[in-house]
């Protein structure tokens, strides 16, 4: 059965109410791919049944904070509740601290932790630390000097808001190519494999935006056809009634990496399943019952195509059927690539950890 399970929700104490509640609203939007007025629906639900907030200070005020503060508009033609560009940009940067997060706790032998903000070379400019930044890139005379203006030299005190880090650069730059499989199968059986994979492309995308802007990064998604979506446009991804289209998502993103100068260029391919379709002309073939040797061979030719342009297809595989690994080994195989068998907790883990390695050395 399709669906979501909600387990019981204990308040956090300590925090104002709008915080409680914008991280749950924050969360319910990649569920309802952006639908503001479903996801709020669910916590009034959630607040009819675990009493999320009081007398004091209702889903109402809520609301009313939420188009005070940027984050909701309403549609000046249907009324309807709309998130806002604002809100956009904190769902991709929420998702970049919760992948970031879970890299830095979890322990995985000889992978190398990722750690944003270290570049090739320091530069002589500082900047206020965020979170994330590298400690060794820390300008510790322009923090002290901060803190005793901040603290006084009686009260020394040396705070996070007081710390600033040399700026770094890398020299390499990196096109990246983030394809997104939206076929059917990625809510199938029950498990919900498109959300984790917005949530890695969204936090991917803040990455390169704020720590490695001359690194362009395109996405791709693709069912039985292939289209381009723009960053603003990940919250609202939703899986469609699709076969999934492999070659078409290849062939867009060879061509989209043919227009970008950068030396380094890479393709990201986040998928569930085998290649199913093909477009000839105006129709469709289809077959969905294993390998099709038709549709394999088209899109095996295509990863020999790449591979003799040096564009190397990283895939990160979301099923563990051993049928659709041994189809991913024949294509990582001829594209002289990468392939990751990933559980959708690991998903982000693998997707850093490669972007991060590739960064400091030059793609073949």
């Amino acid at each position: 059965m399709d669906g979501f399970l909600f387990s019981k929700y204990t308040p956090q104490k300590g925090k104002p109410p709008f915080d409680r509640l914008m991280n749950l609203f924050m969360e319910m939007l990649n569920y309802t791919n952006g639908d503001a007025a479903e996801a709020l629906n669910w916590l009034t639900e959630m607040d009819r049944e675990h009493k999320l907030t009081g007398d004091e200070y209702g889903i109402g005020d809520f609301i009313e904070d939420l188009k005070n503060k940027g984050y909701l508009e309403e549609n000046s033609q249907t009324g309807a509740f709309e998130i806002t560009a604002k809100t956009e940009q904190t769902i991709r940067q929420r998702s970049l601290e919760e992948v970031f997060g879970k890299l830095k706790k979890a322990k995985r032998g000889n992978h190398h932790t990722f750690k944003t903000g270290v570049g090739d070379e320091m530069n002589p400019e500082t900047k206020p630390y965020e979170f994330g930044d590298a400690l060794e890139t820390i300008d510790y005379t322009g923090s002290l000097k901060n803190a005793f203006v901040n603290h006084g030299i009686e009260q020394l005190s040396l705070q996070q808001d007081d710390l600033e880090i040399h700026e770094t650069d890398f020299k390499s730059q990196t096109s990246t190519v983030l394809m997104i499989d939206i076929s059917h199968s990625m809510i199938l059986y029950g498990e919900d494999r498109i959300t984790p994979a917005k949530k890695v492309a969204m936090a991917l995308s803040e990455l390169i935006t704020t720590r490695y802007p001359k690194d362009t990064l395109d996405i791709v998604v693709f069912g039985n056809d292939a289209w381009q979506i723009e960053m603003k446009d990940l919250p609202y991804l939703q899986v469609g009634p699709f076969h999934t289209n492999t070659v078409a998502g290849l062939e867009l993103s060879m061509e989209i990496l043919r227009r970008r100068k950068n030396p380094n260029k890479q393709i990201f391919m986040i998928t569930d399943g085998k290649p199913t379709c093909l477009k000839q002309g105006n129709k469709y073939y289809k077959n969905s019952f294993g390998i099709d040797s038709k549709i394999l061979n088209r899109t095996l030719n295509l990863a020999g195509q790449l591979r003799r342009i040096k564009i190397p297809v990283i895939t990160f595989m979301i099923a563990r059927d051993p049928y659709l690994q041994a189809f991913v080994r024949n294509f990582t195989e001829v594209n002289n690539g990468k392939a990751f068998y990933s559980s959708l907790d690991g998903l982000g883990h693998f997707v850093f950890e490669d972007y991060e390695r590739n960064k400091r050395k030059t793609v073949r």
